[in-house]
């Protein structure tokens, strides 16, 4: 004889825990306002450090003698952005998505207010994936952010002008922007890898240090292994390898080949560690 399960008229568990109800929970938190500050001050400190010191690097180029990307900050606007997002994407940028993604559940479990929604009842799926969706929406808007201040502010400091690269040759005025999106998007992919761990993590533990601390370890360690050349091809296999790759995008010709082999890298490691996030959720105790 099969088992009958009542339903409360009108329910339906796509309506629980909408996506805007759950923005503005995270919205509310004051990590995301300070986080958000962190992010729109830092073009600025790297404004009065560059007046202050003379200059980005204070004219020297790199340890070769070769100009870097630092060294061209003033040469405009987008010059500038550029130079936030390299000092920035090795991990700067990291501690945003491991904090949005990694605090999300295990707030709620230290909170005790995670049995409570799921007796709401949300289904543990659909509370997953709306916070999922939240948490990786307020990561792209960090990266967002930090790039875009930084280009409205190093434009009226330093003027709007094409994108010197370090290399030689510029990018057009016109091409800059596209050119600065494909990087942060790039740059969004690859920290997946850190969201994967951070959620995963996150529904793993009632501590919400325990998650953040946990995926920006671990991504630190992929970093070392990174710069372990021993590994030889090896490292190719590690999320970190390609983190710079979007240097690829600042240049006269657009260079796909990384970029593509970064992502894929990055994606197939955090869909493996999303699945295991919503499957050890499915069948976890939850007490708290």
């Amino acid at each position: 004889m099969s088992a009958v399960t009542e339903v409360a008229p009108g329910y339906r568990a796509s309506r629980t825990l909408p996506l805007r109800v759950e923005a503005l929970r995270q919205w509310r938190r004051r990590r995301t306002l300070v986080m958000g500050g962190v992010l729109a001050a830092l073009p600025f400190v790297l404004m009065i450090a560059f007046a202050v010191g003379g200059g980005p690097g204070g004219g020297r180029g790199g340890g070769d003698g070769r100009i870097t990307l630092i060294d061209t900050a003033t040469a405009s606007g987008a010059n500038f952005a550029a130079t936030c997002l390299f000092v920035s994407a090795g991990f700067l940028l990291v501690v945003p998505v491991a904090l949005f993604c990694g605090d999300t559940v295990a707030s709620e479990a230290s909170w005790s207010s995670l049995r409570y929604l799921l007796a709401s009842p949300v289904p543990r799926a659909r509370l997953l994936w709306s916070k999922l969706v939240v948490a990786l929406g307020f990561s792209l808007a960090a990266m967002v952010l930090l790039p875009a201040v930084a280009l409205a502010a190093g434009t009226a400091a330093y003027g709007w002008g094409p994108l010197k690269l370090p290399a030689g040759g510029s990018l057009a005025a016109a091409d800059t922007v596209p050119r600065l999106a494909l990087v942060v998007a790039f740059v969004f992919v690859s920290q997946l890898v850190t969201a994967g761990l951070a959620f995963w993590l996150s529904t793993r533990t009632d501590a919400p240090l325990g998650a953040v601390g946990g995926a920006v370890g671990l991504t630190i360690v992929g970093n070392v292994l990174d710069a372990v050349t021993a590994l030889g091809s090896w490292r190719e296999f590690l999320p970190a390898h390609w983190q710079f790759a979007w240097a690829d995008a600042l240049q006269p010709h657009l260079e796909w080949g990384g970029m593509v082999k970064g992502a894929a890298v990055s994606v197939s490691y955090a869909l493996v560690l999303f699945a295991l996030a919503f499957r050890g959720f499915a069948r976890k105790d939850i007490v708290s």
